[in-house]
């Protein structure tokens, strides 16, 4: 839009410069062939031989002129008039021209004139500038019935296509929001960019979305395959391990591998469940489920369930919720999973002894569900790399999980088009699910 108005005004000056040029050139080249009009007349009046004969030439002359048009006045030194069409009279205001005749009559309008003293007395030659009056009245005209609205009509012509190129940048730049932000079906709308330049920019961006999502899908199918795949003999392993650890007679260090290999096993199929949910939900397949939840209640239920934990390892589990529910539209059972896996990551990677609060507040139009705890906190640099599957830091490696609990609450979060925020909390880490607004 500013560039356009720009390029505009650009025209408009261009062309008040173009036309106010040309009149400057013309109105010079008629008064230039006016002066040398008057210069040449001014001439032929010297060459004559004496007063008497300078006298009569202008009397001539007078006989067939308009002195609207052309002044001639011949006066001796005492200031008579012997000669002409009219007589000039010097007055405070400035001069009179008054047309000699029967009846004297008044001139009114510009001329240009010459003076010069020939034979003893002083001669006038003047022209109308009528000509002049009637090219700056014809500029007038042209600026007022050409210029101006062509300058109109450029400035909304362009004022209309800088909001028809913005409204199309603005949907190039929408749909590459939406691929940035994870949203990778975003595609830029066909009657967005109907110039060729924007048309080919955004078909571009469709296809590089096209090919980013389906590289994404065959990961992501990929994933699930093998999660899938590998789940049922896994389970078979465990079972079998499991009626190993139930043989009568087994050595005590054979028991003891069997119980670590069936820990494993179960480790590893709880890794796998959580992978092929996380698919399940960036499928969006959960949204058929979706009914008022109040996430007050969510936080009561889950504080009390956690609350026996925290005690065990002499910590406090503080709730904070307001006086009123505060409903979110989603799966009930996806977001009590979602604040256990929180409460789970604060009970496992922060120091027994510290305290843990859930809150849920009410914040303009969204509601904010908070887990916070009192532990050594997540680097901010690694905020993002938390929210990746089987990310794990380096401290939280000796730890028992996956790197797969944020990233299932990330997974959940997304399914709610709700915000998922991680920050500091001097000490500890705060993280804040928005739902809504």
């Amino acid at each position: 839009m500013r560039q356009s108005l720009w390029l505009s005004l650009l025209f408009v000056a261009a062309s008040a410069f173009s036309l106010g040029i040309t009149y400057y050139v013309a109105h010079g080249a008629q008064r230039q062939a006016i002066e040398d009009s008057l210069t040449q007349d001014m001439a032929g009046f010297r060459a004559t031989p004496s007063a008497a004969a300078l006298a009569a030439l202008v009397n001539a002359e007078t006989a067939e002129t308009d002195p609207q048009r052309r002044l001639l006045s011949y006066r001796r030194p005492g200031g008579r008039v012997v000669a002409g069409n009219a007589a000039i009279m010097q007055q405070q205001a400035g001069f009179r021209v008054v047309a000699l005749g029967q009846e004297p009559v008044e001139i009114t309008g510009r001329f240009i004139s010459l003076s010069a003293y020939i034979h003893g007395g002083l001669l006038t030659v003047a022209q109308s500038a009528k000509p002049l009056d009637d090219l700056r009245q014809t500029y007038l005209r042209v600026v007022l019935f050409s210029l101006l609205p062509a300058i109109a009509v450029a400035v909304f012509g362009g004022v209309l296509l800088a909001r028809r190129s913005a409204r199309s940048l603005a949907g190039i730049e929408s749909t590459l929001s939406a691929l940035t932000s994870g949203d990778l079906s975003a595609r830029v709308p066909q009657t967005v960019g109907r110039e060729q330049d924007l048309a080919r920019i955004g078909r571009s961006v469709n296809r590089m979305a096209e090919a980013q999502q389906q590289s994404t899908d065959a990961l992501r199918q990929v994933s699930a395959d093998i999660a899938h795949d590998l789940k049922t003999p896994i389970q078979r392993v465990a079972v079998q391990l499991a009626r190993l650890q139930d043989t009568q007679g087994l050595p005590e260090q054979a028991q003891a591998l069997a119980d670590q290999a069936l820990e494993e096993t179960r480790g590893i199929t709880s890794t796998f469940q959580a992978l092929l949910q996380i698919a399940q939900l960036e499928d969006g397949a959960p949204r058929s489920r979706f009914e008022p939840v109040d996430l007050c209640g969510v936080a009561a239920t889950f504080a009390e369930i956690y609350e026996p934990a925290a005690e065990e390892q002499g910590r406090k589990l503080a709730l904070d919720l307001p006086g009123v529910p505060v409903t979110v539209v989603g799966d009930k059972a996806l977001i009590g999973q979602m604040l256990a896996n929180l409460i789970e990551n604060a009970l496992r990677h922060t120091p027994e002894g510290t305290d843990i609060a859930v809150s849920v507040r009410r914040q303009a139009a969204k509601a904010i569900l908070t887990v916070r705890d009192h532990g050594p906190g997540i680097p901010e640099g690694e905020h993002q790399n938390v929210l990746r599957r089987l990310y794990r830091l380096e401290q939280s490696r000796t730890t028992p999980g996956s790197g797969l609990g944020l990233s299932l609450v990330a997974a959940i979060a997304d399914l709610h088009g709700a915000d998922l925020s991680l920050s500091e909390a001097n000490p500890g880490l705060r993280v804040s699910v928005g739902f809504g607004g």
